[in-house]
């Protein structure tokens, strides 16, 4: 495991443990190996929710976008605990490689499909990112829904729905094809909803 993450895991988590804790429903769905997790996107604090649902048996990688990168200290800490920045927008390449390296070598790794927030909890559309690194890696996607509504010192679930691998009929994918399987994913996502209210 990396040890800036595991450093910032254990700095930040017993404020989080005891100010807004975090419950992980269906923890059982998260498959072993690579995986690309994929969450609806309602608050900059979704990563450490997710990232304390999942623990330290399950790290992750996360893409954000390149402005938190440059953040003070903050962004020293995030590029060595194995987050890395995306250029909203453009075709980033650096970022797609990266993504693609971590799944490849059998890691997990965290993205908004929406690309952008949604604070009032709304499931907006999805971008086409998710779909095209899960069929060229081969690994599963797995949808997360988390609530918007952070609440204090009260339990905030993080609901992991099951592991699935998106199909598609084209050897080389076209872009109805990358939007279909984007939809779909939204679709997952939303219906994890109910549960979160448990």
């Amino acid at each position: 495991m990396n040890k800036m993450y595991l450093l910032a895991y254990c700095a930040v988590w017993p404020f989080f443990r005891i100010l807004k804790p975090t419950l992980c429903i269906n923890k059982k769905n998260m498959p072993q190996g690579g995986a690309l997790l994929c969450a609806n996107h309602t608050r900059m604090s979704d990563p450490i929710f997710i990232a304390f649902a999942m623990g330290l048996r399950f790290p992750i990688h996360v893409m954000a976008k390149e402005e938190v990168m440059h953040w003070p200290v903050i962004g020293w800490v995030l590029k060595r605990a194995g987050i890395f920045g995306v250029k909203r927008g453009h075709a980033d390449v650096v970022a797609i490689k990266t993504a693609m390296k971590y799944l490849k070598d059998g890691e997990r790794l965290l993205i908004f499909p929406e690309g952008t927030r949604h604070q009032d909890g709304d499931i907006g559309d999805a971008k086409t990112g998710a779909a095209m690194l899960a069929l060229r890696t081969g690994v599963p996607i797995v949808p997360i829904y988390v609530p918007a509504r952070k609440r204090w010192f009260r339990w905030n679930q993080v609901v992991i729905g099951e592991a699935y691998y998106p199909q598609c009929a084209s050897k080389r994918p076209t872009p109805e094809e990358y939007h279909a399987i984007a939809d779909d994913l939204m679709v997952r996502i939303e219906a994890l909803k109910p549960q979160a209210g448990r």
